[in-house]
């Protein structure tokens, strides 16, 4: 399986059961929304900044464009699998969430992957230069000796 499209049905995966379990707590509790939108929130941005970050610490080759196409692949389908989500497990959302969920609803779930795993390539690859930073050795260079012509 290409690396993009697990990274992607992953993250969308993610957002399905982020968005459900969020739908499924208001449902119970409509004060909720204060606190349950930003962890929600920071729980898929944070699986997205974790895994490209370890993807830039280990140096893939193409990591920018694999974390492209995962925000392209998450953005529909967790849209859907969200719609999906909450029309079994929370309430009636049906056929009609569907058109909002693949276009507005995709474009936003893509962002949500796309700039933090821009994040994640950048600190991972910040790591990794300054682990090479400390692990190069400390000894100064030797003088070049300079042969005196007669």
């Amino acid at each position: 399986m290409r690396a993009w499209l697990l990274r992607g049905l992953v993250l969308a995966v993610v957002h399905a059961a982020v968005q459900t379990g969020e739908a499924w707590v208001r449902a119970g509790d409509p004060t909720a929304v204060g606190w349950l939108r930003p962890t929600a929130l920071g729980l898929l941005v944070g699986v997205a900044v974790l895994w490209s970050g370890i993807d830039g610490w280990l140096g893939r080759e193409g990591r920018g464009m694999v974390w492209f196409f995962s925000a392209l692949v998450a953005g529909p389908v967790g849209g859907v699998l969200g719609v999906i989500g909450q029309g079994v497990f929370v309430d009636d959302t049906g056929a009609e969430a569907l058109p909002v969920a693949i276009t507005g609803g995709a474009a936003f779930i893509a962002l949500l992957v796309l700039v933090p795993a821009g994040v994640g390539l950048l600190i991972g690859r910040l790591v990794t230069a300054t682990r090479a930073a400390d692990s190069a050795p400390a000894t100064p260079p030797t003088p070049v000796s300079r042969r005196t012509a007669r």
